[in-house]
């Protein structure tokens, strides 16, 4: 009976251990098959991270360009030489303050970038492809900012505001309000055009009395600038005599809610990276 009971005592403990150590045998291979199962949801954790990233970079670019700055290419040469640019050529990328006009009003002498009025789009021609799925993306990309707005955007100095007379006569030069004004920002050399000699630097126009909430703007490169000169309209009378701009003061005067901001300084090209002038030629 001893023998007997020593021998199952045995036999029991011999069993009892052989799980013991089938388990400490199959332990590493449970580790590297929880190590396998956990590097594809560490890499499906990564890319959810990162587009999320990507989603809030997107997110966050789009609040910058609609209400705080955006670039613009300066595509003529009507603003030179405070901004340069050329048609068909690379020009000047401006930054464009949205926030100033948020919390006030255009004032003479400041540089704008506004949405050009109706009868100012006339020969205006779409920047979108005629395909229409690229034209699809291109408007999608627009919403974010990656490809320009598919508008007539100009920019422009800021000569007078709402309630005030500007006129030009070759015996006064250029007035608001009956005072001279005083534009250091003109450039005879870029005019091709000398101020003393030629005050107009173009036809005669005005009087014309700005309407509220309206602005009259002008280029820098008065010669080569289609600006509210172009756009107004004249009395028969007048426009016999070489007079412009007698006629209905809305069509050569910008809505002030047209307008998309403040350029405040040259990002591109570094050589002339720089602010850009706001001088109040009514305070000459």
């Amino acid at each position: 009976m001893s023998d007997y009971a020593n021998h199952v005592t045995d036999n029991t403990g011999s069993d009892d251990s052989a799980p013991d150590a089938s388990t400490a045998t199959d332990a590493p291979d449970e580790s590297t098959a929880d190590e396998a199962a956990e590097k594809p949801e560490k890499k499906r954790s990564a890319l959810r991270e990162g587009a999320i990233l990507v989603g809030i970079a997107v997110v966050l670019y789009y609040v910058m360009l609609t209400f705080i700055a955006r670039p613009y290419l300066i595509p003529s040469e009507s603003m030179e030489p405070t901004l340069h640019g050329c048609a068909g050529c690379v020009g000047d990328r401006i930054m464009v303050d949205k926030v100033t006009y948020r919390f006030g009003t255009p004032r003479p002498g400041d540089v704008i970038v506004f949405k050009g009025p109706p009868n100012w789009n006339v020969g205006y021609k779409s920047i979108r492809s005629s395909n229409a799925v690229l034209r699809g993306v291109e408007n999608a990309l627009s919403v974010v900012g990656f490809v320009p707005p598919d508008e007539n955007d100009l920019v422009k100095r800021v000569i007078a505001v709402g309630g005030q007379t500007v006129q030009c006569r070759a015996d006064t030069g250029l007035t608001v309000d009956g005072k001279p004004l005083k534009e250091p920002y003109l450039n005879a050399q870029t005019m091709m055009a000398d101020p003393l000699v030629y005050p107009c630097l173009g036809n005669e126009f005005g009087p014309v009395k700005v309407p509220d909430g309206r602005l009259w703007v002008m280029g820098d490169n008065r010669t080569h600038s289609a600006d509210s000169r172009a756009h107004c309209t004249s009395t028969p009378a007048d426009a016999q005599k070489g007079i412009l701009c007698t006629g209905d003061p809305m069509a050569g005067t910008v809505p002030v809610s047209n307008v998309i901001g403040k350029a405040r300084f040259i990002a591109w090209p570094p050589s002339r990276w720089g602010g850009v002038s706001s001088v109040n030629p009514q305070q000459g």
